[in-house]
């Protein structure tokens, strides 16, 4: 059975939002207006101590939106004047470099690798001066151990230093362990599903992976929206944030405005 809406009622989510092939700057009017809103929400969830979030993106299964939303986070988020990095931890079958038509001879793997040579600024976008991204590079043989290993982890120190946001498109929970393997290095994790293709049991599934695994879920995001209207209050009437709000009182929309 599919997930609908009112699966959700008891869950909180960050926005709803439709879902669109064209990426970024060519998105329709709301669907640009519900990544905006999905960035200041974050912005309400993530700790104020943390100088750069590492935010990582991740789905059930495949096939719900996980990259489009990493990819179009990261750039409303650059959009704001932030410097954002762009990370495909999709070691598996990743699609960052497709969708955005950039090269994928060099990136992550290879600096995993050691490639010293390689200087972060040859991976800024051609959009936006204060946008990069880091294509997933040469597939490796062991993509759970080394999205988890010490290098990673010292990878992601020295680009804390240089960005304000990081995010990472991350493969589905559900189909390998890669996404719980990296959470300790991140900050949080959004969790998209797409509305009438998410099967029930497999958000079910995913979720108690995550529980299990300590995995701190900033929340959700319903990709592929039916109702054809903007949800500005409508859906976030009914919906709370997943844990720093589950217990709090509705969200105010005029104070956001």
């Amino acid at each position: 059975m599919a997930v609908k809406k009112s699966d959700l009622k008891n869950k909180s989510s960050l926005v709803f939002m439709d879902h669109k092939k064209t990426l970024h700057k060519n998105l329709n009017f709301t669907a640009t207006e519900q990544y905006k809103l999905l960035r200041t929400n974050l912005s309400f969830i993530l700790p104020e101590d943390v100088k750069c979030p590492i935010i990582g993106v991740t789905s059930a299964m495949r096939g719900e939106g996980k990259s489009t939303t990493a990819v179009n986070l990261s750039y409303v988020l650059a959009e704001s004047g932030k410097k954002v990095l762009l990370i495909d931890g999709d070691l598996r079958i990743p699609s960052v470099a497709k969708k955005l038509g950039i090269s994928n001879t060099m990136g992550l793997t290879d600096l995993l690798r050691g490639a010293e040579n390689q200087q972060i600024g040859q991976f800024k976008s051609d959009i936006l001066d204060n946008w990069y991204i880091f294509p997933s590079g040469k597939l490796p043989p062991n993509p759970s151990e080394l999205l988890g290993s010490k290098r990673m982890e010292k990878l992601l120190n020295v680009l804390s230093e240089n960005f304000d946001y990081i995010v990472i498109d991350l493969p589905p929970v559900n189909l390998v362990s890669d996404a719980v393997t990296i959470s300790p290095l991140i900050t949080g994790m959004i969790l998209v599903v797409r509305e009438g293709y998410t099967e029930k049991r497999e958000l079910e599934i995913c979720n108690r992976q995550l529980k299990l695994s300590n995995v701190n879920v900033l929340g959700c995001v319903m990709n592929v929206s039916t109702s054809g209207k903007p949800m500005y209050g409508k859906y976030r009437k009914y919906y709370k944030y997943y844990r720093y709000y589950e217990n709090s009182s509705l969200y105010n929309d005029k104070a956001k405005e």
